[in-house]
């Protein structure tokens, strides 16, 4: 039998690997995030000009989600199917002249109508990014690169929170500062969904910058760290596991944080008053450039230890208790280092999280499995805004909507830490 390439080989492939293909990766879906939770900053005018309540509004952002959770799962069979370039490439076209429609809207139906739409669109490319990603690193190094790929959230609302809110002012051409807002940030996605669709090597054995040699190696890694994995290599199976279901109840409770955080934060900082549009972005970049560096270098610990329970309960629990910090904090710049430490806790947690169901899952199962786990997640991108709408309606605060969101975070904290118990652990991980 052939000797194994040694441990500084596989490392440097993989390296090799990572540099070329999780910086675009990161940038479509830093394109992606932006088109999703734009809507957040858009809401400073629109919401004025067409004369939207928070329920409106909340329930707006929120229906995305719907067309996303509808979608997802078959969206992901297809893309295990044809594969990531083609569908990819389908997805993020389709969302870029979507969220550029959003432009037009003029009431509530036509705003609910092209949110649903939009997330119709977009189904499929979060987790055909994880899926893609399990093609190429396996389980040991998967934490941080998942972080290095979802980096791009955090960053996504850092940078384009100054972005959008510069684009507010931009009342030309008979067209109002939110509607160029979409338009402008609308059209790389549709520009960058032609690029995939000419460069994105779908296996390692397609790419052109790996040898022959290296591509073998990274093939025969994943191989065989896909061959110790539980036995879910049926869809069916996958989608009625207990655990599977479980996990879907952890990433819900995680990414309503999320959400919350990403589709009210801009109003939260205006709620303090005295600023500007302009300048609503530069605060409401804070958090979320703190938590891009503690997202790094969180998912990168939970490699060098092997460690994963802990690394996911124990930064849901932070982002919680920054949560309910921010609800009852007296000053606005103590609540904003509250919602700072809340959005550190909450990115910790993410690429962390998709290191554990990804650890079970292979082939079509893995399609489905996590398809579903990120369309069940994604449901609280509806149930959050809806809830937090409608309890800042009633209550004129936005203390109840955000402790709201902070037990869900809570009940994630514990699922993870009973749930993960069983998670399965292998020899092969610390090689």
């Amino acid at each position: 039998m052939q000797d194994l390439p040694s441990d500084d080989e596989q490392n440097r492939v993989m390296r090799k690997a990572a540099w070329r293909l999780v910086p675009f990766i990161g940038l479509l879906y830093f394109v992606s995030f932006l088109d999703r939770v734009n809507i957040g900053f858009a809401a400073l005018t629109m919401n004025a000009d067409l004369g939207f309540s928070a329920s409106i509004y909340g329930a707006g952002a929120g229906i995305f989600f719907l067309g996303y959770f509808l979608f997802e799962v078959p969206s992901n069979l297809i893309l295990e199917r044809v594969g990531a370039r083609r569908w990819i490439a389908r997805i993020m076209i389709s969302w870029g002249v979507l969220s550029a429609a959003t432009a037009f809207v003029w009431n509530p139906a036509s705003f609910y109508t092209v949110r649903f739409l939009l997330g119709l669109a977009e189904a499929g490319f979060f987790p055909g990014m994880i899926l893609y990603l399990t093609y190429w690193f396996p389980q040991r190094r998967r934490a941080q690169i998942m972080g290095a790929f979802l980096v791009a959230i955090p960053l996504s609302s850092a940078l384009g929170g100054p972005i959008s809110t510069l684009l507010l002012e931009l009342d030309a051409y008979g067209l109002r500062g939110w509607q160029w807002l979409f338009l402008l940030e609308g059209a790389p996605a549709l520009l960058l969904g032609i690029v995939v669709l000419l460069v994105l090597p779908d296996r390692p054995s397609q790419a052109s910058f790996l040898t022959p040699q290296e591509a073998a190696l990274l093939e025969s890694m994943v191989a065989t760290d896909t061959a110790m994995r539980k036995d879910h290599r049926s869809v069916l199976r996958a989608l009625t596991s207990p655990r599977i279901w479980l996990y879907c109840g952890v990433y819900f409770g995680i990414v309503i944080g999320l959400y919350g955080l990403g589709f009210w934060l801009p109003q939260i900082v205006k709620s303090f008053g005295g600023l500007e549009n302009r300048e609503i972005g530069l605060v409401a970049a804070i958090p979320y450039l703190a938590a891009s560096l503690c997202m790094v270098w969180w998912s990168r610990h939970s490699d060098a230890t092997k460690e994963r329970r802990w690394h996911v309960a124990l930064p849901a629990l932070v982002g919680a208790c920054g949560l309910i910090a921010a609800s009852m904090a007296p000053t606005a710049t103590l609540s904003l280092a509250a919602m700072t430490i809340s959005a550190i806790g909450i990115y910790a947690a993410l690429p962390v999280f998709w290191a554990l169901p990804t650890a079970e899952l292979s082939g079509p199962a893995a399609a489905g499995g996590i398809a579903l786990i990120n369309s069940i997640g994604n449901l609280s991108g509806y149930v959050g805004p809806v809830i937090f709408g409608r309890l800042r309606d009633a209550t004129g605060s936005y203390t109840a909507g955000l402790g709201s969101l902070a037990a869900c975070m809570i009940a994630a904290a514990i699922l993870v830490a009973v749930l993960a118990r069983g998670a399965p652990t292998r020899k092969t991980e610390a090689a």
